[in-house]
């Protein structure tokens, strides 16, 4: 006869180290401007929907609840994604002085002009994960381009490995200059946009 021996909990694993979230000022205050949007205007309006939304009795077929429920989940959700990206911020001024070849080294914040093989002209900007805008040419840092980009210097050519090939790039210039970010705008259909009342 076997013997029985209690069940076991899960296995909880050491929590490893935080990454790094490089981050430039402007997209720092970006995501401390949703997080206390989220926090100030849209959970505490959505929390008063479910709130009134419960005291309608049966919320089992109550639409406002449940939509009101989900979305509350939603929202808890992001709050906790960025507070965990805002605490492990490590911001780097895109335009603060360099010294010696750190000036014309690609690095985190670099606006970066490359040309391709087939001799045309790229400009790109290396930005945190969460500052990502392909239509500006802002690239993440941990990209494939911006690895290949990494500490290179004009005149320099990289090698940009693809699964399918192998790329290679001539660094042109390396420039460290301010890059825009757009400021964090509240959502259109937000539960804290105030309502016009009809006449």
């Amino acid at each position: 006869m076997r013997e029985k021996r209690p069940l076991r909990g899960p296995v909880r694993e050491e929590a490893g180290p935080t990454l790094k979230n490089y981050i430039t000022p402007a997209g720092l205050q970006r995501l401390k401007d949703e997080h206390l949007f989220l926090l100030s205007r849209e959970r505490p309006a959505v929390v008063e929907v479910v709130a009134w939304a419960a005291s309608n009795g049966d919320r089992s077929e109550n639409a406002d609840y449940l939509y009101g429920k989900r979305r509350l989940g939603q929202i808890d959700s992001r709050i906790r994604f960025l507070t965990k990206r805002i605490d492990a911020a490590v911001v780097t001024d895109p335009a603060a002085a360099r010294q010696g070849s750190a000036a014309t080294r690609v690095f985190f914040g670099a606006t970066v002009t490359y040309k391709d093989a087939a001799g045309l002209e790229h400009v790109v900007s290396i930005v945190g994960i969460d500052e990502v805008d392909l239509d500006r040419g802002y690239i993440s840092w941990r990209s494939p381009l911006a690895n290949a980009l990494m500490k290179a210097s004009p005149g320099d050519r990289v090698d940009l490995r693809a699964p399918a090939k192998t790329e290679h790039l001539e660094i042109i210039e390396v420039e460290y200059a301010p890059i825009p970010m757009d400021p964090f705008r509240e959502p259109l259909g937000a539960q804290s946009t105030p309502k016009v009342e009809r006449s």
